[in-house]
């Protein structure tokens, strides 16, 4: 296994498990301990993890911790693989809209460290996540919302309406065929529409639970979305359906080896 493959690896397992242990890794992996310690320095020099005693931990904010609600709590695993995923889509796109919620906060925990990349965001938890690393960060100005720490408003939609997005990475509190991308609140909501409108490839996330759900505010139709990014508990009714309006699906798997071992 190359050095970078491994490194992946051990992305997939943090995103799994949240702790590794250096020991566990080494007898996984097959090799020594030493080299294990050299991936872990390597990842958390590029921001992704931190050592902890013995092992690392998924990274965390410097200036604030993920915001405080149950939301977050709800399917993490499911939103750790699914962030895992779709940030390999970033690789090359220059501009990219990040929005709100926990499954795009999982998204900036592991991006990969570009000083070439731009950020656009509404949200104050994923600009503090990617400004402790070499990547532009822009954060939209506004009124900011206590529940999910996202910036809404007037001002907020005039400094979206500056950029031109080559992807707009969403979270959604809904995605169904009937309804489209949904939100729980209209300002949150007018900010994807606005950033979908202005992007070249949307892509959206959303745990298992989300998928044929409909949430109070509408964000745009369900064809709006290039793919969608969800993980093996999606219905697969709802999944078919969504795929008959054009919207490419992929799902999030566990990593093989945490997998085995749990088994």
């Amino acid at each position: 296994m190359l050095p970078i493959e491994r490194r992946l690896k051990l992305l997939e397992r943090v995103a799994v498990e949240q702790v590794i242990q250096v020991s566990e890794l080494a007898r996984d992996f097959c090799v020594s301990e030493m080299t294990i310690r050299r991936d872990i320095r390597r990842l958390e020099r590029d921001g992704f993890i931190r050592q902890s005693y013995g092992g690392a931990t998924a990274h965390v904010t410097r200036s604030m911790e993920l915001a405080v609600n149950a939301r977050a709590f709800q399917h993490a695993r499911e939103k750790r693989l699914i962030g895992l995923a779709a940030s390999a889509l970033v690789a090359s796109a220059s501009v990219v809209f990040l929005g709100i919620g926990t499954t795009c906060e999982q998204l900036a925990h592991f991006l990969s460290a570009r000083p070439d990349l731009t950020v656009v965001t509404a949200s104050l938890p994923v600009a503090s996540l990617l400004g402790t690393r070499p990547v532009r960060v822009v954060v939209l100005g506004g009124e900011v919302r206590r529940d999910e720490l996202s910036v809404v408003g007037p001002l907020a939609w005039a400094g979206l309406a500056r950029w031109r997005f080559d992807l707009a990475i969403i979270g959604a509190a809904g995605i169904s065929a009937r309804w489209g991308i949904t939100e729980l609140d209209g300002g949150d909501a007018e900010t994807n529409r606005l950033a979908i409108e202005q992007a070249a490839f949307t892509v959206v996330l959303a745990d298992g639970s989300k998928v044929g759900a409909a949430a109070p505010a509408i964000v745009a139709p369900a064809a709006s979305a290039d793919l969608l990014v969800s993980d093996a508990s999606a219905p697969t009714a709802e999944l078919d359906a969504l795929r008959a309006r054009g919207v490419e699906i992929r799902l999030a798997a566990v990593a093989r080896e945490a997998h085995a071992r749990k088994s």
